[in-house]
């Protein structure tokens, strides 16, 4: 078992995409971009009713596993959700799992 956990230090890119994922609101921060719509950090604050700081904690997570891009506008930051990186992480994961846990 213990073979197992040190493996996912071998994939970094994974364990910060499952650790973006594991928070109920960082879930519901992924779910607003399903619009296809861009979003400030005040915008996702006021859409899921938390303080701006908090807001901002969540999303660079988000940024760090994969999930989101940012780009900056003048003093706004702009977030969207990173398809084609979310796709590949979902592939190697869906890989590794095939791999070690057989149907």
């Amino acid at each position: 078992m213990r073979r197992n956990v040190s493996a996912l230090d071998q994939h970094p890119d994974l364990r910060d995409f499952l650790k973006a994922c594991a928070s109920e609101t960082r879930q519901k921060m992924i779910f607003l971009f399903v619009d296809g719509e861009e979003r400030t950090v005040g915008q996702i604050a006021d859409e899921l009713h938390i303080v701006p700081s908090t807001a901002s904690e969540h999303l660079a997570i988000l940024k760090r596993g994969g999930l989101l891009d940012a780009e900056r506008e003048g003093k706004e930051v702009y977030y969207s959700p990173n398809r084609a990186r979310i796709l590949a992480l979902l592939r190697k994961l869906t890989g590794l799992l095939s791999a070690c846990c057989p149907e």
